[in-house]
């Protein structure tokens, strides 16, 4: 009598198989992912990311990865002895400010993280929104106790020409960019705006016609009822999250508005997750759990946690 022998790695087969759905849903599709958060200062957490992303190049969909670096250029800032200051949760940027976040964000953070994608093959490519006029942006005013108030070099984006994103996608490239706009304004000496990294993501995902947006946050998603209670809201709809807006925290309004802005534009699925748990991409991609709390268009009562 012959026994049939065990075999050790069966459970990963088992992993490979449940992914086989969303594999065929999402294959072909373009994700535009947030990469922000702890994620970008932890080592481990930096390589499990560009693991992620290749990940899902590999898998048949077309990443596309919008960054920020609060944390780093903060870092810069007081290394050159500038002062960081932030008036209604934005960055108050003078224009020698602008020139620290040009270079850090151009120059370190979207170098590093194009380093760590690329030891996996010849696949990503760093631009700015400077390049190819990817973003234009106008001046933007805070609101602080109901008063506009001047922060300097921070951008309202006015208009995204997704073409050369597109481009690098469709030669199976993987687009790293970084939150700089072009100036709307002919007259404008300076030229470029800083603009919210979480904004840019959900307008270039509407501009894409993105399957999904997944913003990395430092939490594990929408709380029903913080800080009473650690609920994670695992889906809802545009219109509920617009009534919740004006009692959120204003570190997540920046994230929500752009989940808001980029399903009533078009994006099917927009998602926060906690990018401090290594590999949370895929797991929210890829497993019938998933992750974190995703946002659907207010026609969508079909969409369940962990699909699109």
């Amino acid at each position: 009598m012959t026994t049939t022998r065990k075999h050790t790695a069966l459970p990963k087969a088992r992993t490979l198989i449940e992914a086989l759905p969303w594999l065929t849903r999402h294959h072909g599709k373009t994700v535009v992912i947030k990469f922000g958060g702890n994620a970008m200062i932890d080592e481990e957490l930096k390589r499990a990311f560009a693991q992620d992303v290749v990940f899902l190049r590999h898998a048949g969909l077309r990443p596309v990865v919008v960054h920020g670096g609060g944390p780093q250029i903060s870092a810069q800032l007081d290394l050159l002895g500038l002062e960081s200051e932030f008036k209604g949760g934005l960055r108050v940027t003078t224009p020698e400010a602008m020139n620290v976040v040009r270079m850090v964000l151009a120059g370190q953070v979207q170098r590093e993280l194009v380093g760590l994608l690329n030891e996996h093959g010849p696949l990503a490519v760093g631009m700015t929104g400077e390049d190819a006029q990817l973003m234009t942006a106008t001046k933007h005013f805070a609101e602080v106790d109901g008063e506009r108030v001047d922060i300097g070099r921070v951008g309202e984006i006015t208009a995204i020409d997704p073409g050369a994103v597109e481009a690098l996608l469709d030669d199976g490239r993987i687009p790293v960019i970084s939150s700089i706009a072009r100036s709307s304004d002919d007259g404008d000496d300076f030229g470029v705006f800083n603009v919210n990294a979480d904004t840019a993501a959900a307008a270039l995902a509407a501009a894409l016609g993105a399957e999904t947006l997944m913003v990395l946050t430092d939490v594990e998603g929408l709380y029903e009822d913080w800080p009473n209670s650690d609920e994670v809201i695992s889906r809802l709809t545009a219109a509920e999250l617009e009534k919740l807006l004006p009692d959120l925290a204003s570190g997540m309004v920046p994230k929500m508005r752009g989940c808001l802005h980029a399903v009533r534009n078009g994006v099917h699925t927009a998602r926060v997750i906690d990018g401090r748990v290594q590999h949370s991409i895929l797991l929210e991609i890829f497993t019938d759990e998933g992750i974190g709390t995703m946002v659907v268009p207010d026609a969508d009562t079909e969409t369940t946690e962990g699909t699109a």
